[in-house]
C-alpha cells in the first residue's frame, strides 16, 4: 500500500518525488540557516579583534538576511528534483529572483544604516549630525528601494521604460512644485559636508551675525547677539559670504591714536617704541608694528597693529582694555597729550 501511495502522481510528479523535493528543500533551508549563523559568529569574533570597521559592517549586513530568501533558494534547489512545466519553472524562477532582489534591498539598507551610524558616531552625536544622518538615510533608502522596485517590475514583465518615462514626467512636475524645498534640502547637505560652520560657531553673513544653533534640512537657525533667533533658508545661506569667527586662530587688531600738534620732536619719535614696549610686555599678544602714519586735521596720527593669540572676543577686549589703560598711564608720565577735535582761529587786524 505504501508503494502504491508513493507511486501516485500529483501535478506530474509522484508522491515519492514530492517527498524527496520536500526533504531537499528542508535540508537546504537548514544548511543555509546554519551556515549564516556560523559565518556571522566567526566574523563577529574576528571583528572584535580588529580596529577596522569594515568587518563590523559586513556582520551587520549579513544579520539582515531574511528567512524568505532561504526559503526561496531551498524551493528553487528542490524544484530540480521535480518535473515541472516550462510555465511553472518560469514562475518559480521569477519568484526566486524577486525574493533575492528584496534581500539585496535589505542588505543595502542595513549597510546604509550602519555606515551612517558609524559616520554620526565619528562626527559626534550633535543635532546637526542627527539631522544629516536622517537625511542621508532617507535618501539612501529612497534610492535603494527605487532600484529594487524597478528591478522587480522588470522581472514581472512590466515595461520598465514606460514606467520610468511616466515617473520622469511626474517627477519633473513634482520637482517644479517643490523646487525651493529640494534646493534647501540639497543646500543643507552641501553646508554640512562642506562644513563652512558647525553648531556653536559665531558667524556673520549678509549683515546678520550670531551663534549657529541648528542646521536643519530646510533652514539654519542662528541666535543673534540681541537674543532673537534668525532663520536662514539653506539655499540662500549656501550662496552667501560667511565669516566664521569661531575658526580664527588669532585676532589682528589695528588702532590709531592722535597726539596734539606741538608735541616735542624727541617725545614724538619715541612713541612707537613706547607702544612696542607695552605690547611686548603683555602675555597672549604679539606686536607687529607701530608708525607715525599721518598728519590729521587736528592730531599727529600713529597707527599700530598687534595680534591677540586667541579667537575669543572676551579675551580680545580684555587685552585691548589693558593696553589702552597702560598707554594712558605711560603717556601721562611722559607728558604726551592725546588730541581731540579742535580748531584754531587766527584773527588778523586790518590796518585802516
Amino acid at each position: 500500500m505504501l508503494k502504491q501511495w508513493l507511486g501516485k502522481s500529483y501535478l506530474g510528479n509522484s508522491v515519492e518525488e514530492w517527498a524527496l523535493a520536500l526533504g531537499v528543500a528542508l535540508a537546504v533551508w537548514i544548511a543555509l540557516a546554519v551556515t549564516r549563523r556560523v559565518v556571522i559568529f566567526r566574523l563577529a569574533k574576528i571583528a572584535k579583534r580588529t580596529t577596522s570597521s569594515v568587518d563590523d559592517v559586513i556582520v551587520e549586513v549579513l544579520e539582515a538576511t531574511r528567512a524568505f530568501s532561504h526559503i526561496a533558494l531551498a524551493i528553487f534547489v528542490a524544484s530540480h528534483f521535480l518535473e515541472l512545466s516550462s510555465k511553472a519553472t518560469d514562475i518559480l524562477r521569477t519568484v526566486v529572483m524577486v525574493a533575492l532582489l528584496l534581500q539585496v534591498g535589505f542588505w543595502a539598507q542595513r549597510g546604509v544604516n550602519v555606515g551612517v551610524a558609524k559616520w554620526k558616531e565619528n562626527k559626534g552625536d550633535s543635532s546637526g549630525a542627527r539631522t544629516m544622518s536622517a537625511a542621508i538615510t532617507f535618501i539612501g533608502r529612497l534610492v535603494i528601494w527605487s532600484l529594487v522596485l524597478v528591478s522587480v517590475l522588470s522581472q514581472l514583465g512590466v515595461k520598465v521604460g514606460a514606467v520610468v518615462t511616466g515617473l520622469g514626467i511626474g517627477g519633473i512636475a513634482v520637482a517644479l512644485a517643490v523646487q525651493n524645498v529640494l534646493g534647501d534640502l540639497l543646500a543643507s547637505l552641501s553646508l554640512y559636508f562642506d562644513t563652512p560652520f558647525d553648531i556653536g560657531d559665531f558667524i556673520v553673513t549678509g549683515g546678520s551675525k550670531g551663534t549657529v544653533e541648528k542646521i536643519g534640512l530646510r533652514s539654519t537657525r542662528v541666535r543673534a547677539l540681541s537674543g532673537e533667533q534668525l532663520v536662514f533658508p539653506n539655499a540662500e545661506l549656501a550662496n552667501k559670504l560667511i565669516q566664521n569667527y569661531k575658526r580664527m586662530e588669532e585676532r589682528r587688531i589695528d588702532f590709531r591714536l592722535g597726539l596734539v600738534y606741538g608735541t616735542p620732536y624727541d617725545k614724538l619719535k619715541r612713541v612707537p617704541a613706547i607702544i612696542e614696549e607695552i605690547i611686548s610686555g603683555m602675555e597672549g599678544v604679539r606686536f607687529d608694528r607701530s608708525h607715525f602714519s599721518s598728519y590729521g586735521d587736528f592730531s599727529l596720527v600713529f597707527e599700530t597693529v598687534y595680534f591677540v593669540l586667541s579667537p575669543d572676543y572676551a579675551v580680545f577686549m580684555d587685552k585691548q582694555q589693558s593696553l589702552f589703560l597702560a598707554l594712558y598711564e605711560r603717556f601721562e608720565k611722559e607728558g604726551l597729550d592725546f588730541a581731540f577735535p579742535t580748531q584754531t582761529l587766527h584773527l588778523v587786524k586790518e590796518q585802516a
